[in-house]
């Protein structure tokens, strides 16, 4: 895959937004991919095709039911409206945030791909959001959207070295660029451009180990 092409293919857009009394920090990509809503809905929430181009699942792929992810994140399934949009808690690392994917109908052959995920603004505070920016979530949410894009194009199987791909010259550039385009998208958000630059930068070298990661306050 063209990985520039790639990166240049997904739209993304952050922001804030009161939901349920909250500050949320809100997150989202969204790209077209050449493939049927209902086929795009099935590689989405089968768990024999999920790991085709993300990772092995286990649980109750219903909703209220709950998932995990093998190595990453689990949660609950809080809203399913099949093909057209489904929530869930996206729970890591000790904290909660939520998901929202909403899959829109271009024409029989493409249909449009959203994810939404929101962060409450207390969790990510406007310290930490200065600092570091939207990369930190939003890399590894590009490399999601790298793999549905290669299952739909290719059919082939997500491989089982991906991590290692990341550390080749191609998967430092794709990090690389991604990290740019979050950078573009915080100050379209109206983030100062030096500030979103410096923070694309450090998370670089956090996912790439060629910066030191932030010190704890």
């Amino acid at each position: 895959m063209d990985i520039r092409a790639q990166v240049d293919a997904v739209d993304r857009a952050v922001g804030t937004e009161e939901r349920d009394g909250e500050r949320m920090r809100v997150q989202t990509l969204a790209q077209v991919y050449p493939s049927p809503i209902d086929d795009v809905w099935d590689a989405l929430t089968t768990a024999e095709r999920i790991p085709r181009w993300f990772l092995p699942v286990t649980g109750d792929l219903r909703l209220g039911g709950s998932y995990q992810l093998e190595g990453n994140a689990g949660g609950t399934i809080t809203a399913c409206d099949a093909p057209n949009s489904f929530t869930a808690t996206w729970e890591y690392g000790g904290g909660t945030t939520w998901i929202t994917v909403r899959l829109t109908e271009v024409d029989a052959e493409q249909t449009r791909f959203e994810l939404e995920h929101l962060a409450r603004a207390a969790d990510v505070t406007d310290e930490m959001w200065e600092q570091m920016g939207p990369s930190p979530t939003g890399i590894g949410w590009d490399g999601a959207l790298l793999g549905l894009g290669l299952h739909f194009t290719t059919r082939e199987i997500r491989p089982d070295d991906s991590e290692e791909w990341l550390q080749t010259d191609e998967g430092m550039a794709f990090m690389r660029l991604s990290a740019d385009r979050w950078a573009e998208a915080d100050v379209a958000a109206g983030a100062d451009p030096a500030t979103a630059a410096a923070a694309a930068d450090l998370v670089y070298g956090m996912y790439t180990g060629t910066a030191p990661a932030p010190m704890p306050e």
